[in-house]
């Protein structure tokens, strides 16, 4: 009889880091470690000293004002705890994963799942043997920047592209993003290589895209900046390369981290450094101004937030700045959760779950034509 058994774990992470934003110097994009992540600094002015002050998002019960909660700036290790929303579920899924694959094992162990166990090459062993196939596939539709689907030798597969995203349909340069690909893989015969994991939550297959003269898709389409690097485990054999090439893109400015990738713009000068405190005390999900992102004007002029739009690295996470001016040296805290805005705080007022992942995300900085401003990744995405 076929057993079947699920193990979740829980990483921890800690690491601070602040981003100097794309387009100012030469060390544009770059990535500079200043201690820990977790904290968010209150009171810092250009000059920074090494001992700051913290705020956090929690609001009194009778006005809603923000309270001060001082924290110094520390060294050390801070444990990243995954949000237990977001962990219950995962657990589901992988459960009902195995139940299904269970449910669906013939006398042999093979599986019935669409798309599942198809390459012949692999970049780490799969969780399950896998069956022969050939590397004779060629694309059929290009859904957008990262996904697509093939027909081969078992059929058609809907196949999403291992470590990298590209921004959503609708989004500044989705359509070059989509582009690209469509231009990486027409033509070409492909190879489909899996990591760990087979299919995800919506039956897509999770594979590398290579074309059989040896070009890895993903990687492409990183290196030139039509997608950011990142870091999906257990999927992650090629993370560090592709982690490696964006950084490249970014110093570079190529593609969608080109100063004026989206249009226009008058961000000479702009400095602006973020801090996020991801991990919220307790549970994430019911303490959502416990987590918070903080932007500080480290420039010599005043910059015209309004307009402007911070997003994480999922298709659904977007909030827009509206009437706010940030002088020189000013800061402004943008919470998860609920409560008055003001000059120097910002309430995004999310529902059912918090947004930024402990494990690791990229708070996005975005212009009003939605070039990134600033960028700062973390954890397993930094």
């Amino acid at each position: 009889m076929l057993g079947c058994a699920v193990m979740g774990m829980v990483g921890t992470s800690a690491v601070r880091l602040r981003m100097i934003p794309a387009g100012i110097g030469p060390g544009k994009g770059s990535v500079g470690v200043t201690g820990l992540h977790e904290q968010a600094d209150e009171g810092r002015r250009p000059g920074r000293p090494a001992a700051t002050v913290v705020t956090s998002c929690h609001s009194n019960s009778t006005g809603g004002k923000v309270s001060a909660m001082p924290v110094l700036e520390r060294t050390g290790a801070i444990r990243f705890r995954r949000h237990e929303q977001r962990r219950i579920a995962l657990v589901g899924l992988i459960a009902a994963s195995v139940l299904f694959g269970c449910a669906s094992a013939g006398s042999d162990g093979a599986t019935a799942t669409r798309g599942s166990s198809v390459e012949t090459r692999t970049s780490n062993p799969p969780p399950t043997s896998a069956t022969e196939g050939t590397d004779n596939w060629r694309s059929t539709e290009i859904v957008d920047g990262d996904t697509l689907y093939v027909s081969g030798p078992l059929g058609e597969l809907e196949v999403r592209i291992i470590g990298v995203n590209t921004p959503e349909s609708g989004e500044c340069f989705s359509e070059e993003a989509t582009d690209a690909l469509r231009n990486l893989v027409a033509g070409n015969d492909l190879a489909l290589v899996v990591d760990r994991s087979d299919i995800d939550q919506y039956g897509r297959a999770l594979r590398y895209v290579e074309t059989t003269g040896g070009v890895d898709v993903g990687a492409e389409l990183v290196a030139n900046g039509f997608a950011i690097a990142r870091r999906y485990p257990p999927d992650d054999a090629r993370a560090g390369t592709y982690a490696e090439l964006q950084r490249e893109a970014q110093r570079e400015g190529r593609g969608l981290w080109a100063p004026d990738a989206c249009g226009a713009s008058d961000l000479d000068g702009v400095e602006i450094v973020i801090d996020v405190t991801a991990d919220a005390p307790g549970d994430d999900g019911e303490n959502l101004n416990g987590e918070w992102v903080q932007f500080t004007n480290a420039g010599a002029d005043a910059v015209d937030l309004d307009g402007w739009e911070v997003a994480d690295e999922s298709a659904s996470h977007r909030y827009t700045f509206t009437d706010l001016r940030l002088e020189p040296g000013a800061e402004v805290t943008l919470c998860s959760g609920c409560g008055p805005d003001n000059e120097t705080a910002r309430y995004w007022c999310v529902s059912g779950s918090a947004v930024w992942n402990n494990s690791g995300d990229t708070v996005f900085l975005r212009d009003g034509n939605g070039n990134i401003v600033a960028s700062l990744s973390y954890g397993d995405s930094g």
